[in-house]
């Protein structure tokens, strides 16, 4: 298909009378990485949500593909190929790593609830299905050795690798990314980043919202900056860091830093 895989069009969310999100248009070409970067309160987790279907629009339109999603719940998006991976460490606990990343299969499986329930043949066929997609996710992330470990005991860069494992596990047509890096130790960073990476040379489509803004420069193909909810510059990570506004929305004068810290 030709297009944008994801576009958002006046894409609107207010709190109590402020626009968290005001107005923003945004395209995400099929095959690409675009990242998300804005000053401290820009409006860059709100738009995630409303990407991800967690928060519901007040105005304006989201495309998937031909399809308009903005109404639809998470779930419903999952089932059209939409993956996340959380900044916080989501795993479920009592169950191990395989077991984690099976779960990011189940919403596009089609045997349904009877037949899981009765076991029926097509349930299992799916289910071992499933298992070996998991581990081929395990051992694309580089936890192969943990695959069979209960995954609350895995450090905190091996848990967010186990989330990044359990939406691969979906095949997802857009991975969602919500600043992957946050809390990582500059080893787990940088091979984060080099999964990222290989994502990309693969040609996955993924959002990448960062506060780590030298990480969205290496990662993203195409990068939109927010400021107070606004879009005020989208481009190659280049042209944003030369761009004047980009300039004055992170320090006024300096140019912005390779990382910013606090809430988005």
């Amino acid at each position: 298909m030709s297009g944008p895989l994801l576009e958002a069009a006046g894409l609107t969310r207010a709190f109590g009378g402020v626009l968290a999100v005001d107005g923003v248009d945004l395209a995400v070409e099929r095959g690409t990485t675009l990242g998300v970067i804005g000053p401290n309160g820009a409006g860059k987790s709100t738009l995630f949500h409303l990407i991800s279907g967690h928060l519901r629009a007040d105005g304006g339109t989201l495309r998937l593909g031909d399809r308009r999603v903005e109404r639809l719940s998470p779930q419903a998006r999952a089932r059209l190929g939409v993956a996340i991976v959380f900044q916080g460490a989501r795993v479920f606990h009592g169950m191990t790593v395989v077991e984690n990343v099976m779960v990011g299969a189940h919403a596009t499986t089609g045997a349904g609830f009877v037949a899981a329930a009765l076991r029926l043949p097509r349930h299992r066929r799916e289910e071992r299905s499933i298992a070996a997609r998991a581990r081929e996710a395990v051992r694309r992330v580089g936890l192969a050795e943990w695959a069979d470990h209960p995954a609350e005991q895995l450090p905190l860069g091996r848990q967010r690798a186990v989330q990044l494992a359990r939406a691969l596990c979906g095949r997802p047509r857009l991975l969602l990314l919500d600043e992957p890096a946050s809390g990582l130790r500059a080893a787990e960073r940088e091979r984060l980043a080099e999964l990222i990476e290989d994502l990309r040379s693969e040609g996955v489509t993924m959002v990448l919202v960062e506060h780590d803004v030298g990480l969205v420069g290496r990662l993203a193909d195409r990068v939109t900056v927010l400021d107070l909810g606004r879009v005020i510059a989208e481009g190659t990570p280049e042209a944003i860091r030369a761009d004047p506004a980009v300039v004055r929305a992170y320090l006024g004068t300096a140019p912005p830093p390779a990382h910013v810290d606090g809430p988005a």
